[in-house]
Parts: C-alpha cells; sequence; structure tokens
C-alpha cells in the first residue's frame, strides 16, 4: 500500500489514505512521486467521466523512473493512479525527461497550463502590434498567456479578470498594459475603453459573460479563442456581435505525444530565454486538503505539493 490523495466518489473531495499500489505493465513507466501539480480540471474532474472509484488524483508531476531519471508526466496516469501519490504508471510515451536546469514547479507549470496558453495564440497569428486580450488573466495559464502573447508580436497586452487586485499586481510586474476588473454594472463598456480600435485577438480563458463581452469590444477580423468554461458553459450569442469575426473552441490535448513533448520543451526554452514568470504555491503532502480547497477557490497561482522526504 501507498500514500495517495482518493476520491472515493464522484463530486466527492479527496482523502489523504491508503490505496493499493500500481505494479510494473509492458507499455507502461513507474514512477516514484517528487512533486505533484494541481489545476482547474483536476478540481472539475472532467477526466473522470469514464474512471470507476476510487481513483487517485489525476494530475500531472515530477518524479523518478526506475532507471534514476527525472521525469516529467501528465495527466493521463493509467487509471485508477494519478500524481497525487508516493507512486503512479503512466504510459511510456507520456513520460519526458526533465532538463537538470528545470525545476518541479516550471516543468510542471509548462505542461498544462503552458501548452494549453501557447497553442491557441499561435493559431490566432498575432500580426506585429496588434491588440490582444487575456480573459481570466489572473489565472496561472492567463498569467503565461500574458507574456506568451507579448512574445509572439502582441503591440499591447490586456488583461482581465474578476479580482481587482490580483489584476493590479500583474500590471504592477509589467505583464499587462491595461487591466479590466470584470463584473461591474458593463463588463463591455469596461472592456472598450481600453480596447483602443478593438481588440484584434481575445484568448478567453471563462467563457459565459466575459466572452460576450469581450466580442463586443473586438474589431472587424478578430479571432476569439475559447479555452476554458469558468464563467459558463452556455453563452446567448448575437450573431451580429460575430459578424466577421472568428470563434473557435481550443482544444490542446488530442495530439500526439510526441507532438505535446516537442510544444512542452519549447516553452522551456521560451521561459529561460524570456524569463517567463508565474505565481506559484507549494504545499506539503499532507496538506492536500489546503491545497485542493485553495484550487477550488481560485488561487491565482500554479499550484504544487511535494512528496520529496
Amino acid at each position: 500500500m501507498m500514500r495517495a490523495a482518493v476520491i472515493a466518489e464522484r463530486g466527492l473531495p479527496p482523502v489523504l489514505q491508503d490505496f493499493p499500489e500500481p505494479q510494473a505493465r509492458e507499455g507502461a513507466t513507474l514512477i516514484k512521486v517528487d512533486t505533484a501539480g494541481l489545476g482547474g480540471w483536476d478540481v472539475l474532474g472532467a477526466y473522470r467521466l469514464g474512471v470507476q472509484f476510487p481513483c487517485v488524483i489525476r494530475g500531472e508531476g515530477v518524479g523518478h523512473a526506475p532507471d534514476g531519471r527525472r521525469v516529467y508526466f501528465g495527466e493521463r496516469s493509467v487509471a485508477p493512479f494519478g500524481a497525487w501519490a508516493e507512486r503512479t504508471l503512466v504510459p511510456t510515451e507520456e513520460v519526458w525527461d526533465v532538463p537538470d536546469d528545470v525545476d518541479d514547479a516550471l516543468a510542471i507549470t509548462m505542461g498544462i497550463a503552458g501548452t494549453g496558453a501557447l497553442l491557441p495564440l499561435e493559431q490566432a497569428r498575432i500580426q506585429p502590434g496588434e491588440t490582444v486580450l487575456i480573459l481570466g488573466a489572473t489565472g496561472t495559464l492567463g498569467q503565461l498567456a500574458l507574456q506568451l502573447a507579448r512574445i509572439l508580436g502582441a503591440g499591447r497586452v490586456v488583461g482581465a479578470a474578476r479580482d481587482a487586485a490580483a489584476l493590479e499586481r500583474l500590471r504592477a510586474r509589467g505583464l499587462a498594459d491595461a487591466v479590466v476588473a470584470l463584473g461591474g454594472t458593463d463588463d463591455a463598456v469596461a472592456l472598450k475603453a481600453v480596447a483602443g480600435e478593438g481588440f484584434d485577438v481575445v484568448l478567453d480563458g471563462v467563457c459565459g459573460a466575459p466572452m460576450l463581452a469581450a466580442l463586443k469590444a473586438t474589431r472587424w477580423g478578430a479571432r476569439i479563442l475559447t479555452v476554458g468554461t469558468g464563467g459558463g458553459r452556455e453563452v446567448k450569442l448575437d450573431i451580429a456581435d460575430l459578424l466577421f469575426r472568428t470563434l473557435s473552441c481550443v482544444g490542446t490535448g488530442q495530439r500526439s505525444a510526441s507532438d505535446r513533448e516537442a510544444t512542452w520543451r519549447r516553452l522551456l526554452r521560451m521561459a529561460h530565454e524570456h524569463r517567463i514568470t508565474f505565481d506559484h504555491v507549494g504545499y506539503r503532502f499532507d496538506q492536500m486538503p489546503d491545497a485542493w480547497a485553495s484550487q477550488v477557490a481560485g488561487p491565482h497561482a500554479k499550484i504544487t505539493a511535494s512528496l520529496k522526504a
């Protein structure tokens, strides 16, 4: 048996308890977990739709393979195992060597959050000098997206979210040229006030009402890419707001393992070259209930937990 963060039934929070250890099998790598990451998908539990209970929190993490290699693995552990346990079992093609100069938090953050920011922004084909809006800017993906948009050529980057204090911290750090606190009397008016002639690109990490408000602040030819649903999964869209604009729902998890690894390695290089930053909160493994509660509340930071002795 091993210690693991286990979800007993759908909808219940995880509990730290003993759980059967994974056994080595062909095509999979047994990993001793050093650091586990937690994100919005883990709390929403979307990946558990076809998983039997009880199961370990899936998560992503960094650990060591049996041959001593330090490796990263994403949210594709062999069910019912996951990152939030002393050991996990991962398909071998999903196990990627971590460069020596990359710490655990960076390796984890550039996996799912980094990929979720970079791929849609590249799909938007930002032109030099364009104005880019990041909805959900205070989250980990949003923080990365603010910086990646500028790296990809944006002339002006605006961040929007509900937490005004967290937004101001991002602006003070120089991650955004302007910020908009959502949830006021008229979000569309607030966004238009900082959009100049209109946003050219919107990376929408929340959907719902904020996405509809952002549409009204775009110019013709704008590209809107939706990657999250924290603001609601259903919208009542006036087609007039979409005329001469492009709206896409972008997923990042269906590419091959080799493609995803290549993107992850590219992000690690970009993080080093451009000194990409992000907020991070580290917990001990025995603080798992606190880490989970923080993620549910919206931490404005990447959450990890250390399992190192």
